[in-house]
């Protein structure tokens, strides 16, 4: 008896509605057609004689065994990438592709200070880059969309393996001439609740700043506005209050132009882990510790 058995393609096509939730945009993903996809879908759903998703005009719902086999599609696709992952492996080191993302705290900070060393010195390296925040980033890894991701640590990322980028330190970041511009180090109490600017909910950095300080009033009294680093910059240029900031985006000039200034953050846990991970026992671990050599020496 003949079995006929899905094929990867139309897995990455259930994959992509379950994720998007609507058939043009799951469509785009795959970079195929939105008749393609669901012609696909259909083929799948035939072949196995049962029906993953309910069509209407509104919505587009997974029946209980959808979700099942949609759980099961990412296992087989990801299988499937550390198949590719392991032949591409065994040629040369760092070449080929790779999908790295990188959250928003970074890629415009790092990213142009090591991009052009690695192109002129690695050419046979294809590195696609995807900005995502944090718990987006981690998703996209353990799922097979990413290999890598470039994030800042501590930050929940379940079984990886990881290497240490560098030390980034936190800047309180204030108008010029604020009672707080001391010569030396912010201590964490000088910090005043009520004008405190902080990133949105999803950008890891805002966690980072308010354990770096210690003070629970913080995360109530804080306003969670801004979608940028940038954004807070031209916020508190303009008297709304003052933010903290990474070094790297000091370094990299995010305050040229304006009347903030910015001095270190006077606590023990001042500083976030910027590192690379990628999942455990990827055949192409060596591949990304030689990539985070790279990055450090950037």
């Amino acid at each position: 008896m003949t079995v006929f058995q899905p094929t990867l393609k139309q897995l990455q096509y259930l994959v992509g509605l379950h994720e998007h939730g609507h058939f043009g945009r799951a469509a785009e993903a795959c970079f195929v057609s939105q008749s393609t996809l669901s012609a696909g879908l259909r083929d799948l759903e035939t072949l196995l004689g049962v029906t993953l998703v309910e069509r209407t005009k509104r919505a587009v719902r997974f029946t209980p065994l959808g979700n099942a086999v949609v759980a099961k599609a990412h296992r087989i696709l990801r299988e499937a990438e550390e198949l590719s992952d392991l032949v591409q492996s065994s040629g040369q080191p760092l070449s080929g592709e790779v999908r790295m993302s990188v959250i928003p705290t970074i890629a415009p900070f790092l990213l142009p200070r090591m991009l052009p060393r690695l192109r002129r010195e690695r050419p046979n390296l294809k590195l696609y880059l995807r900005e995502e925040t944090s718990a987006a980033a981690m998703e996209s890894l353990q799922h097979g969309r990413a290999d890598c991701v470039l994030l800042a640590l501590p930050f929940p990322t379940g079984e990886v393996e990881k290497e240490t980028i560098e030390l980034d330190a936190l800047f309180v970041a204030f108008p010029k001439d604020d009672p707080r511009d001391l010569p030396a180090e912010i201590p964490a109490e000088l910090i005043d609740e009520n004008r405190l600017l902080l990133l949105e909910d999803g950008h890891c950095l805002r966690e980072h700043a308010l354990a770096a300080c210690n003070r629970p009033e913080l995360r109530a009294s804080a306003t969670m506005i801004g979608t940028s680093l940038h954004t807070l910059v031209q916020m508190v240029d303009n008297g709304l209050g003052l933010t903290m900031l990474p070094e790297m985006a000091i370094d990299a000039g995010i305050l040229n132009g304006t009347d903030v200034v910015a001095r270190p953050l006077d606590t023990p846990t001042a500083n976030r882990e910027i590192a690379l991970v990628w999942r455990k026992n990827s055949p192409r671990g060596d591949e990304f510790r030689m990539l985070a050599e790279e990055l450090r020496a950037g």
